[in-house]
């Protein structure tokens, strides 16, 4: 069976590859290898040598036309993924190319057995919170006048008042904050139902916050992992947004792998969307301090008050319905971050991308509060 994985080039492409081979599938890698996130037109060395390789645009039919051809089934990964107010690149990348890879599917009729596509936790906002008051309620973006008090934290919709986050599952509802979650949940939704509608089975993964070896240190607008690790490397305090307290989900790049190739191989996954979690929430203060000791440093996480515009406050995702299918997360921060320096520190041209990025999004106004 050959499986065309999208983005394979990539952070979860490649770890996602690594299980798909380590199975006996043959696979395909179609990635358009552009920076930030790669050297240009360059393979990474940590591809096995036996996957076929092919560059490509998922916003181009005709790559399309070519990687489909002679395949089984599609790991769709490749994404744009950033925290810069390009708009229109993050709809045409993530909505318009899946859609078009529907397209050329259901045109020439090829016999496709599964497709796998990448969503994100991001596609909730803030999730799920209960209010004393008024019980279950999904708030929504934090408006900036309230940003701008450093008042952090979410209010009832309904009363105003102080509410508690709760695990997010996949009946929440679907409220995203920003483009990036936008975009993900549009691309999961009309996978899903051009799956059902002619017949594909179709499967959404809704990723928490990935961690790993492999992430691109080169693309350092997001990522706690990789801002923090270039940060504390290279004797920075780490910077941690609004007062550190928020609450993420931050779960292994192999824990995704294995999901990935579940969802692949079990048809109970069908015309489904799953979260894929660490299944513990952590607060970012306390990630930054385990960065910290990883790198062996002795300092504080600095506790900038500065906040990126459209973030959420708290989310923690539920993995329940994914581990009823037989899967668990087996990663954890301490080891996270431990193999991601072990990593990074042996790329030739690691170093500190964090600072000019973080300059960068203070000019164009996603990071607000200086």
């Amino acid at each position: 069976m050959k499986i065309l994985v999208t983005g394979g080039a990539g952070f979860i492409g490649s770890h996602t590859i690594d299980v798909l081979i380590s199975k006996g599938y043959d696979v395909r890698v179609m990635d358009n290898l552009t920076p930030p996130v790669h050297i240009a037109d360059q393979w990474p060395d940590y591809l096995p040598t036996r996957v076929e390789k092919m560059i490509g645009d998922v916003r181009e039919r005709s790559a399309w036309e070519a990687a489909l051809d002679s395949v089984d089934a599609v790991i769709h990964l490749a994404a744009y993924q950033d925290y810069l107010p390009d708009f229109a690149k993050f709809f045409h990348v993530n909505c318009v190319g899946t859609a078009l890879m529907y397209e050329i599917i259901v045109e020439k009729k090829l016999p496709i057995k599964k497709i796998v596509v990448a969503s994100s936790q991001a596609s909730y906002g803030e999730g799920k919170y209960t209010c004393p008051k008024c019980g279950v309620v999904f708030p929504g973006q934090r408006p900036e006048s309230q940003l701008k008090s450093k008042d952090w934290e979410v209010k009832c919709p309904t009363c105003g008042g102080a509410i508690q986050y709760e695990l997010t599952d996949e009946s929440a509802w679907v409220n995203p904050a920003n483009a990036y979650g936008m975009s993900k949940y549009t691309e999961e939704m009309l996978a899903i139902n051009l799956g059902r509608r002619y017949d594909l089975p179709t499967v959404g993964m809704r990723y928490s916050i990935v961690q790993g070896a492999r992430q691109s240190f080169r693309n350092a607008y997001s990522g706690a992992l990789r801002i923090f690790a270039m940060q504390t490397l290279a004797d920075q305090r780490p910077t941690v947004y609004e007062d550190g307290q928020q609450i993420r989900d931050f779960v292994y790049v192999g824990d995704v792998a294995r999901a990935n190739v579940l969802a692949l191989e079990d048809d109970r996954a069908n015309y489904q969307a799953f979260n894929v979690g660490g299944g513990k929430g952590v607060t970012v203060e306390e990630f930054a301090r385990v960065m910290i000791k990883a790198a062996g440093k002795n300092f504080e996480p600095l506790i900038a008050q500065e906040y990126r515009f459209g973030d959420t406050r708290h989310i923690f995702s539920d993995v329940s319905k994914l581990q009823a299918l037989g899967w668990q997360p087996k990663g954890n921060i301490e080891n996270n971050c431990k193999e991601y320096i072990a990593w990074a520190t042996t790329q030739k041209d690691f170093r500190n991308y964090a600072s000019e990025a973080r300059e960068y999004m203070q000019k164009v106004g996603t990071v607000r509060g200086q």
